[in-house]
C-alpha cells in the first residue's frame, strides 16, 4: 500500500471543525487517520512543522479555455496554475469554442483532463466542468441539461453572458429543482451596460469611458433570486460586486431561497480607480466597483451572505490586453495570487478567520457543485494543500504557470503561500 504521513502540521477541516496541530496519515489516496502522534510506517513523510495543512483547496469558477482558445490557457497550463496556487479542484466554466453545451462536450473535457492528468509527472488538479444553461449561449433554447449532468456536468451556467429570457431561466431553475444542481448565473443587464468598459461613477467620467452602473447587477441578481424563490432551485450568483447584490442575496437566504454567491478577491481589493493606473488589467465583467461596494462585499463574506471565495481565473493574452479599453477582453488571472491576497487582505486584515476563509474555499464550494472533496473525512478522497502563513513574496508574473500575464497584482508583496499540494495522496 502507498502511504504518506504528513506531520505536525497545523490541521484545519472546517467541514470537521477541526483547527488544531496533528498528523494525517494518507493510505492509498484516502484519507486514513486525522489524529495526535500517529506512528506509522509510512512510504513518504512529509513534515508540516510550521505549516498549515487543509483540504485541498477548490476554485468554483475558472475559465480553462481549452478547446477554441488554447493561445490563452491550456487545461495543462491552467490546471498547473491551479496547483501552483494551491488549489487541487477547479471548476470550469462553458465559454469555450464550441461551446460546451452538450453531453458529447462534456465528456470532451472531461477526456482532454484526463489525458493530461496521465501525461504529466506530478499531480494536476481535478477538473469539474459545468455546461451552459442555452444552447451556444446564444440565449434562445436551453441545453440538454438532464444529459449534461449525466456526463458529469456539475452545474450549468452562461457565464460571461446573462440569460436575459426570464421564462428561459425559470425553466432552468425548474429543472434545478427537480435534480439538484446549482445555476450559476452571471448577473448584468445588457441593456445598461451595453459598450461599458469599467464601471459607471467618477472615474469614468474623468477618464470619459463608458461605465456600467450598480443598476445592471442588481436588477439581474433581484430577477433570479425571485426565480428561485418561484421554482425551488438553487440559483448560485457569481462574481458579487456591488453592495446591492449583497443586501439582496442576504434577502434571499433571509427569505429561505436556495441562493448562494462567491466573491473575487479584485472585488473586495481593488476599486475602479485602479483603471488609471493598470489600464486593462484591471477590466473586468463585473467591473472594479467603489470603496462603498468593497466594503459591503467584506461584511457579506464576514456574515455568510458570500458563501465562497472563487477567482474567475481569466486569461488573455499581452496582445489582446494591449488593444485599448475599448476592446480588450475582460478579465485577469488570478489562480496562483488567491491564497495569499485572501491571507493578506481577509485573515490578516481581520474580516475573517483563518478557519473561516478556508470554508469558503474547501466544503463550501464542494456542496454548492456537489463534489466529493473539501475535507479530510476518513475515507475521502486524499486532495490536500499546505500553507505558509508566514511567508512573504512579491507576485513574479513571469513566473507563473499560466499560458497569460493580464493581473493587477503583479510586484505586490503578499504574505501567505501554497507550497505544496497532494492530489489522491501523490504530491505535486
Amino acid at each position: 500500500m502507498e502511504s504518506v504521513l504528513i506531520g505536525n502540521g497545523h490541521i484545519i477541516d472546517p467541514a470537521n471543525n477541526v483547527d488544531e496541530v496533528g498528523d494525517i496519515l494518507i493510505v492509498d489516496g484516502k484519507i486514513a487517520k486525522v489524529g495526535r502522534n500517529l506512528a506509522a510506517d509510512a512510504n513518504n513523510i512529509v513534515d508540516a512543522t510550521d505549516l498549515t495543512v487543509t483540504p485541498g483547496l477548490i476554485d468554483m469558477h475558472v475559465h480553462l479555455r481549452e478547446p477554441g482558445f488554447e493561445h490563452k490557457e491550456t487545461i495543462t497550463t491552467g490546471t498547473a496554475a491551479a496547483t501552483s496556487g494551491g488549489f487541487t479542484s477547479v471548476v470550469c466554466m462553458a465559454n469555450t469554442s464550441p461551446v460546451t453545451d452538450s453531453p458529447e462536450k462534456i465528456k470532451h473535457i472531461y477526456d482532454i483532463a484526463n489525458r493530461n492528468s496521465e501525461q504529466q509527472t506530478s499531480p494536476t488538479a481535478n477538473v469539474f466542468p459545468v455546461g451552459s444553461i442555452t444552447k451556444n449561449l446564444a440565449g434562445e433554447e436551453l441545453t440538454d441539461i438532464r444529459g449534461m449532468l449525466s456526463a458529469g456536468a456539475v452545474g450549468v451556467s452562461d457565464d460571461g453572458v446573462t440569460v436575459m429570457n426570464s421564462a428561459l431561466m425559470r425553466e432552468a431553475l425548474m429543472l434545478s429543482a427537480e435534480l439538484g444542481f446549482p445555476v450559476m448565473v452571471h448577473c448584468e443587464e445588457h441593456n445598461l451596460n451595453a459598450d461599458a468598459v469599467m464601471n459607471l461613477g467618477e472615474t469614468s467620467q474623468k477618464l470619459n469611458l463608458v461605465g456600467s452602473p450598480n443598476a445592471a447587477e442588481d436588477i439581474i441578481v433581484a430577477r433570479d433570486i425571485m426565480l428561485a424563490e418561484l421554482t425551488g432551485g438553487h440559483v448560485h450568483i457569481l462574481h458579487v460586486s456591488t453592495a446591492g447584490a449583497v443586501e439582496l442575496v442576504r434577502w434571499g437566504k433571509q427569505r429561505g431561497v436556495n441562493v448562494t454567491a462567491e466573491a473575487c478577491p479584485h472585488h473586495w481589493i481593488l476599486t475602479d480607480t485602479e483603471i488609471e493606473k493598470q489600464g486593462t488589467n484591471a477590466k473586468m465583467h463585473p467591473p472594479l466597483r467603489t470603496q462603498k461596494d468593497i466594503d459591503a462585499v467584506l461584511e457579506g463574506l464576514r456574515d455568510g451572505t458570500i458563501d465562497a471565495i472563487a477567482t474567475d481565473h481569466a486569461p488573455h493574452t499581452p496582445k489582446e490586453k494591449a488593444l485599448g479599453m475599448k476592446d480588450a477582453p475582460n478579465g485577469i488571472i488570478g489562480l496562483e495570487t488567491c491564497m495569499p491576497l485572501v491571507l493578506t487582505y481577509l485573515v490578516d486584515a481581520g474580516h475573517l478567520t483563518l478557519k473561516d476563509a478556508i470554508a469558503k474555499l474547501t466544503c463550501i464550494p464542494a456542496e454548492i457543485v456537489g463534489i466529493d472533496r473539501g475535507t479530510l473525512s476518513i475515507g475521502a478522497v486524499a486532495d490536500v494543500t499546505l500553507i505558509d502563513t508566514q511567508k512573504v513574496a512579491k507576485v513574479d508574473i513571469e513566473k507563473s504557470c499560466s499560458k497569460s500575464r493580464n493581473t493587477p497584482f503583479a510586484d505586490w508583496q503578499l504574505k501567505g503561500w501554497s507550497v505544496m499540494t497532494i492530489r489522491e495522496g501523490i504530491q505535486s
